[in-house]
């Protein structure tokens, strides 16, 4: 019986679907929204939002446990640089999730997962590309 075991599956062992949800964390927290399936989007929601929670003390600890989901050390010092202070005092509720429609192929409904305060987390890669080019 599956009583109290709220973890949405996504048919996917348990390892699998930790790697899933920690790419698609640093993905949107890379780039400031993300375009997935609507049941991932659902999943990847709530561990994004802890994430911020947590993010919003700078400690050892905390960088610590956001390693520890993220793996991945660009992420966590974006995390903990850009995104948990662009959100400021907001008590929750970081990111929405829009539904798109259904996908061509194999009509999946489709998502995008963005930040709620997405003018404030600009991707700022664009400068840096361009200086490595003109080098």
């Amino acid at each position: 019986m599956r009583h109290r075991k709220k973890t949405v599956r996504l048919q996917r062992q348990d390892g699998h679907r930790r790697s899933l949800l920690a790419n698609q964390a640093c993905a949107l927290i890379q780039h400031g929204r993300i375009r997935t399936t609507m049941a991932k989007a659902k999943a990847v929601r709530p561990v994004v939002e802890k994430l911020i929670t947590l993010a919003k003390e700078d400690t050892v600890h905390r960088r610590r446990m956001a390693f520890r989901m993220l793996r991945q050390k660009d992420a966590v010092k974006r995390l903990f640089d850009v995104v948990a202070p662009a959100v400021g005092d907001r008590p929750g509720g970081y990111c929405r999730v829009t539904k798109l429609g259904p996908r061509t192929s194999d009509a999946a409904l489709m998502a995008y997962v963005e930040w709620v305060d997405l003018e404030n987390l600009v991707v700022d890669e664009e400068p840096a590309e361009e200086e490595a080019a003109a080098e």
